[in-house]
């Protein structure tokens, strides 16, 4: 992103981590509350898959399992 305005930024920022604080601390940390975003949801761990055409889906990372934390812009309906 070229730009860092609001109208430029995406509607939608998942963050991924191995523990929980660095997801937990993320949104202060690059203050997603000043670049017009909130957080979606819990922050609880994930296993993430990928669908390739009629494939299978096959584990992302080996399957370990991540937290997950989204943030959406604020004046984007959930």
């Amino acid at each position: 992103m070229a730009d860092d305005t609001k109208t430029d930024l995406p509607e939608r920022i998942t963050v991924l981590a191995r523990d929980f604080t660095p997801a937990a601390m993320e949104f202060h940390r690059r203050n997603m509350s000043e670049k017009g975003y909130r957080m979606e949801g819990q922050i609880v761990q994930r296993k993430f898959q990928m669908i390739e055409g009629m494939d299978a889906p096959k584990d992302l990372f080996d399957g370990e399992l991540f937290y997950a934390v989204t943030f959406v812009r604020k004046n984007v309906e959930s």
